[in-house]
């Protein structure tokens, strides 16, 4: 056992999405497609919103900085992935792999923490429409986005210095498209248990506050809209929201499917399929649910590209 083991592995294998070669132009393709839709649909949001004065809001700020960190979350996977298949290589160095956790891990909780900000937005416009310019100003727009950064940024500097305590055998495949924390946490033949610990306590703390925020947001929400005695009223103040709870509805159940997946059998396979949906296919549709029930952003759309936006 000692001999397999390799405390300076210098790479890994990614299995990807299939090993099946005819599959590769098939599988490149599509998530090329998906990639530049992803990445050219959040820099229309992120032009619209800084192009438009009408749309310099607290709402719209928060968007782009959502557009923001749905094009990085993207990018920190999908070029390697694209970049091996048509390399023909399935190698990412040690170095490539912890950077790519790194990066992983500080946009997915980042994106996390600004839909629960942008829940307490709505609960502000909501709630407390007469306070809500004093309340929402500049400087705690800015402030709530760099908090979520700041403890977004610590916690995956602490997941990944966990993993370099870490050992790994010589010979170690990822069954996954690109280092997913767990996946590569399972592959060491060291002790992981205290890397186990500060992962749940990571989920549980920084991915449970996030939606037990959300969650106290909307139901303050609906109790608040539930005493408007215009139908009018009520449809207005509910589709002031009804994007961003599309977008957090798609964002926590792609979760639960992939945490799901992976108790299912030949969970390495279900797991990196099912990570495709929050991986690529959520901050895909993003700028879609955002400006198909958004008169403004179709507005500034049309001004950026001189088509009307259905």
């Amino acid at each position: 056992m000692e001999a397999d083991n390799d405390t300076g592995i210098s790479e890994f294998p990614l299995l990807g999405l299939s090993e099946e070669l005819e599959l590769q132009p098939i599988i490149f393709g599509l998530f090329l497609c998906m990639y530049l839709i992803t990445v050219l649909g959040n820099l229309l949001i992120i032009l619209a919103v800084s192009s438009d004065s009408h749309l310099h809001t607290p709402m719209y700020f928060f968007l782009a900085n959502l557009s923001f960190v749905d094009i990085c979350f993207t990018s920190t996977t999908i070029p390697k992935m694209l970049w091996n298949i048509q390399t023909q290589s399935q190698v990412i160095t040690y170095a490539g792999c912890l950077t790519q956790m790194y990066f992983f891990i500080i946009f997915g909780d980042w994106d996390d923490f600004l839909l629960a900000v942008m829940a307490y937005d709505r609960f502000v416009a909501i709630c407390h429409p007469l306070h809500y310019t004093v309340i929402m100003n500049p400087r705690l727009c800015g402030l709530l986005v760099l908090v979520s950064w700041v403890i977004s940024v610590l916690n995956s500097l602490l997941q990944s210095l966990m993993v370099l305590r870490l050992s790994f055998r010589t010979k170690v495949e990822i069954p996954h498209f690109f280092c997913e924390f767990n996946q590569v946490v399972g592959q060491a033949c060291s002790d992981t248990f205290l890397n186990d610990m500060v992962m749940y306590f990571g989920i549980v703390l920084l991915g449970g506050a996030p939606l037990a925020g959300i969650l106290y947001s909307y139901s303050k929400i609906v109790s608040s809209i539930r005493r408007i005695s215009s139908a009018q009223g009520k449809y207005k103040a509910f589709s002031t929201c009804a994007s961003h709870l599309s977008v957090v509805s798609l964002f926590y159940c792609t979760i639960l499917g992939v945490y799901l997946s992976s108790a299912a059998p030949q969970s390495s396979h279900s797991s990196a399929v099912a990570s495709v949906m929050y991986t690529v296919v959520t901050p895909m549709l993003n700028p879609f649910i955002y400006s198909l029930r958004n008169r403004d952003i179709k507005r500034a759309l049309k001004k950026i590209t001189g088509v009307p936006v259905m």
